[in-house]
């Protein structure tokens, strides 16, 4: 890995836009009054942050369900799957992780398997880091059925300031575990419902990297 690896990651193309309207406000900022354009420039190399797509090194063994999102468990609770994705109503243990806006913003696969079925609702926007978020913010859901039959949720949840849920799978599509599935612009939440009687491996509070930090581990089938 080269040093300049470590500090300048690949920006994903849902970003290329945003960057460019930054800039040419930068430029206008320049020509207004210097200091304001150095702060359009720092505001653009912050879009241009926020939009990273590092790669990923996801754990091999069988059976791991990883973070699909990068940010801080701000939840682990029994609740119920959202009724669109038409997955049984009994409640199952959520784990919620809370995305700031420093938070790189690609989701990523808990689990490998074929998506069942993707079912976007409109909603509100408070803070994604609330427990109401979950039932009254706009979202996106994916039901993820694994090998073994077994079904695993996924939620994007747009937050505060989130306008934007943008997922990239249709129903029908198999990807692997930690693959990109879709991002969220500018903060948000990704809540992940485990199979039954699967028990989280992480706490509140913790930080989690998508596609690397393993939130359960599923007994066989």
């Amino acid at each position: 890995m080269r040093m300049r690896d470590t500090f300048i990651k690949p920006m994903h193309p849902e970003g290329r836009r945003f960057v460019a309207i930054f800039a040419a406000v930068t430029v206008v900022l320049f020509l207004i009054w210097d200091p304001l354009g150095w702060i359009g420039v720092g505001l653009t190399v912050w879009c241009y942050y926020f939009f990273r797509d590092p790669e990923r090194v996801t754990p091999q063994r069988p059976g791991l369900v990883v973070s699909p999102a990068d940010g801080i468990v701000s939840l682990i609770e029994s609740a119920v799957p959202p009724a669109e994705l038409g997955m049984a109503d009994a409640p199952l243990t959520r784990v919620s992780v809370f995305m700031s806006v420093f938070n790189c913003h690609v989701n990523r696969m808990p689990v490998a398997g074929e998506i069942t079925a993707v079912a976007y609702r409109p909603g509100k926007f408070f803070n994604a880091s609330l427990d109401k978020a979950s039932k009254d913010n706009e979202r996106n859901s994916l039901a993820i059925r694994m090998a073994d039959g077994r079904e695993v949720a996924v939620v994007q949840i747009a937050g505060l300031v989130a306008r934007r849920i943008v997922c990239f799978v249709k129903p029908g599509a198999r990807l692997a575990t930690g693959e990109r599935f879709g991002l969220i612009r500018f903060g948000s939440r990704l809540d992940v419902y485990l199979p039954p009687g699967v028990e989280p491996l992480v706490s509140l509070g913790q930080t989690m990297v998508a596609g690397e930090t393993v939130i359960a581990e599923l007994e066989e089938s």
